[in-house]
């Protein structure tokens, strides 16, 4: 019988558990969590916040009943301190505060990742019940709720203006805060091109969130009217009080138990591991936000996502029983929801194909969600960027309302990126039509002709 570790209670470490259970039921898994709330759904905790998903426990994708009935030996509160690599052990703080150590046959290491700090000072000292926040898990979760509770702040600072950031926008705006959001770069949401970006910017201002770009915040401190946020802003100092702060400005792969035990750090300060989820430490695997993402149009790069997360842990947990099952890799295929608006994304942008090695060319483009003349027709713009040499489609921003299954049209360029078509081969896919959904040319195929049309005019002049 197989003695199986599994480090992490999220995405990777639960998939890789459930994987090895569901491949071979009489193997010993056990799921070394940090805290006490495994397998709960991160991602949607904006929503919580919202009052849309209640109550809290609603957020776990299993229970813990739930995960034990699967076959799992849960060690809650339990922290993994060091892995005797040749001895195959892991030595553990348990919930009373002594050591442990924990005999395995396979080791699968899912500690994802951590908040950055960005170099800001005050976080370090600032606790959240002084209303600074960071929302990376259930006791994030907790403190924040208990915060708005207790305090009734009526302002919010929230430092950086991606995924989560905009989430909790709209979840403060929701709950009666008045929001400010200061993002560093010259528009909100900076894994789009700044012209979609605007499209969410507006969204955000028509909601009364106040929206400040080209700031650096880098101290936050308690003052008696509030708390003060400093920074530069377009070269000048900059300053702004309110009742709670709220800093999302990323994340940082957590690999300092992988590191101390001999794994490379590559790309983005994540652990390298090979397709087959391999750390190069032998009976040691690694998955999810705190390892290397293999992408399959830059290779190996750093790029945390939970479905990205889901897949490596399944990998592992195949892997570590004998298979041989290679990870597919990743597109950067995200979404996001703010207010009534949708923004995707899938692929590469102008700048990262150009630095990958590709002669690329984006062209904007706009086409209703379904015919026109049925009632509610509403415009999606789409930014695709293909290949000039190849015409290989190599990526596509989309925003559109939440009506126009926007999302829906990013899993198709997604598939195709997978797939390796060109931009004239999503031209020519057999997708639905009726006139309430859709229309002949489906949106996603009006933009990849609008490319081509742009290629041709561009021949032409040469």
């Amino acid at each position: 019988m197989t003695h199986l570790i599994a480090i992490g209670g999220s995405d990777a470490g639960i998939s890789a558990a459930l994987r090895a259970r569901e491949l071979d039921p009489s193997t010993d898994v056990t799921v070394v969590v940090a805290d006490e709330y495994p397998n709960f759904s991160i991602c949607g905790i904006p929503y919580y916040f919202t009052g849309e998903v209640a109550p809290w426990q609603s957020l776990a994708h299993r229970t813990a009943a739930d995960l034990e009935a699967a076959g799992m030996n849960l060690r809650l509160n339990t922290f993994g301190t060091g892995i005797d690599v040749a001895g195959r052990k892991l030595a553990v703080r348990t919930p009373g505060g002594s050591t442990e150590d924990l005999a395995y046959d396979e080791l699968i290491v899912g500690t994802g990742a951590l908040p950055s700090h960005a170099g800001i000072t005050g976080l370090d000292v600032l606790t959240p019940e002084d209303g600074v926040h960071v929302i990376h898990s259930m006791g994030d979760t907790f403190a924040l709720d208990r915060f708005l509770d207790n305090h009734r702040p009526q302002s919010a600072i929230i430092v950086g203006a991606g995924y989560v950031g905009l989430e909790m926008a709209e979840a403060f705006t929701v709950r009666g805060l008045h929001v400010t959001q200061i993002q560093r770069g010259p528009e909100v949401l900076s894994t789009l091109d700044p012209e979609l970006g605007a499209l969410v910017h507006d969204e955000l201002t028509t909601h009364g969130v106040e929206i400040i770009t080209n700031t650096t915040i880098s101290g936050i401190q308690k003052t008696a009217a509030g708390l003060n946020v400093t920074g530069i802003r377009s070269g000048s100092s900059f300053e702004q009080t309110a009742d709670l702060v709220l800093v999302v400005v990323g994340v940082r792969p957590n690999t300092e138990l992988l590191e101390q035990s001999g794994a490379t750090l590559g790309a983005g300060g994540a652990v390298v591991v090979d397709e087959w989820m391999r750390t190069g430490l032998p009976h040691v695997w690694g998955a999810g936000d705190g390892i290397i993402t293999h992408h399959r149009l830059l290779g190996p790069t750093y790029l945390p996502l939970g479905t990205t997360a889901h897949k490596q842990g399944r990998i592992a947990g195949e892997n570590a029983l004998g298979g041989d099952r290679k990870f597919a890799g990743s597109v950067g295929t995200q979404v996001v929801k703010i207010f009534d608006l949708v923004a995707a994304r899938t692929g590469l942008r102008d700048h990262e194909a150009t630095a990958a090695g590709y002669t690329p060319a984006t062209v904007a483009a706009a086409a209703d969600d379904h015919k026109r003349y049925y009632p509610g027709a509403q415009p999606i713009s789409f930014r695709i960027t293909g290949d000039t040499n190849t015409g290989l489609l190599l990526g596509a921003q989309l925003v559109g309302r939440r009506e126009t299954e926007t999302a829906k049209r990013v899993d198709t360029y997604a598939t195709a990126l997978y797939a390796g078509l060109t931009i004239e081969q999503v031209s020519e896919l057999d997708l639905s039509y009726t006139p309430p959904l859709g229309s002949p040319w489906d949106a996603a195929q009006v933009a990849t002709q609008a490319w081509d049309a742009a290629q041709r005019v561009s021949l032409a002049r040469v």
